[in-house]
Parts: structure tokens; C-alpha cells; sequence
């Protein structure tokens, strides 16, 4: 049972999530704050462990600061989110991945660069690292795609009439979070 959020908007990046859960023992979806990490990878995730969830006074953060085993025992694929709050969460997925060939067990999604000397292995093919953005304006509905960046680069420039955009709405989106 997926665990998406009401009004979760679809990403461009989903399918390449569900295409590297297949090849992968662990995925690690990193980007800026705001950017729709944990959203999106609810979407994918049979379970969550939140180790900065403030409600139950870092309950999942202290067990797995006391044991990483205690908190990567859920269904998978499980998602542990700001993982970076123990970097040995890292270390103990990358041994998982090791102990039998399945596949898209783990989903690690973070904000923050780890301390990179509390990580004793870089993941190498056990972990794929995902690099995600902000929602694009066509992800959040607020351009067709008729007109496509990857045309304009390529040089197969059509002209093309759109809707009339106020200089007030091109700056809400410019600056808006997401």
C-alpha cells in the first residue's frame, strides 16, 4: 500500500524512481529544501521512518542513533527520511543491499550533505543517488509544454502563440517554492 498524499502532483522524476527501485537495493533522492523529496517518494514507499519528526520527540532518530536495525525493519520499500540526522543509516543500507539481491528495498531522501567522514562506503552499486529539483511549470500545471526547453537547446525552434502571462504572475512563479 502506497503511502502518496492527497494532492500529491505526479513528478517527472517518478518513473526514473520506479525504474531505479528495480535495479537497485536503495535509492537516495537528494535537493534543496522544499523541492518535494518526501512527497515523492511517499508516493513510492510501502512504509517511513521520520527521524526529524518533532511530535513524538525524535523517537525513530534516538532508536536509530541507539541501533540502525531497529528502524530498517519496515515494509519495503521503506522510506527513511532525513537520513543524514545519522549517517550510519547510510552504511547499515549499503550492508542490507549486500545481504541478499533484492531489489528496491530502501528509499533515503535528505536535505543536508552528511558528514562525509561518518560514511565508511560511497553506496557504489547498492545505492543510486537522485539528483531533484523544484517542480518544473509543467509538473505543477502552469504551462502546457508546448513550448520545450529541449527543442529551444536543440535548435528546433517553432513558433508557436501561448497565452498572454502578466509581468505579476511570471514574477509569483519565479520566486514561489516547490
Amino acid at each position: 500500500m502506497k503511502l502518496t498524499k492527497s494532492g500529491y502532483m505526479p513528478r517527472l522524476i517518478d518513473n526514473l524512481i520506479e525504474e531505479n527501485l528495480e535495479f537497485f537495493g536503495a535509492i537516495s533522492i537528494e535537493g534543496p529544501k522544499w523541492c518535494g523529496k518526501t512527497w515523492t517518494a511517499l508516493n513510492h514507499s510501502n512504509s517511513v521512518t521520520y527521524l526529524n519528526n518533532t511530535a513524538d520527540n525524535f523517537r525513530e532518530k534516538h532508536l536509530a542513533e541507539m541501533d540502525v536495525n531497529l528502524v530498517l525493519d519496515k515494509d519495503v520499500p521503506e522510506l527513511i527520511d532525513e537520513w543524514q540526522e545519522v549517517p550510519a543509516i547510510w552504511d547499515a543500507v549499503r550492508f542490507k543491499c549486500d545481504q541478499d539481491t533484492k531489489k528496491g528495498k530502501y528509499i533515503l531522501t535528505g536535505s543536508s550533505v552528511p558528514v562525509s567522514d561518518k560514511i565508511h562506503h560511497s553506496g557504489a552499486g547498492r545505492i543510486c543517488k537522485m539528483k531533484m529539483y523544484t517542480m518544473s511549470l509543467y509538473e505543477s500545471g502552469d504551462s502546457s509544454g508546448e513550448v520545450s526547453l529541449k527543442d529551444l537547446f536543440d535548435n528546433n525552434v517553432k513558433n508557436k502563440l501561448v497565452n498572454k502571462v502578466e509581468l505579476k504572475r511570471l514574477a509569483e512563479l519565479i520566486v514561489r517554492g516547490g
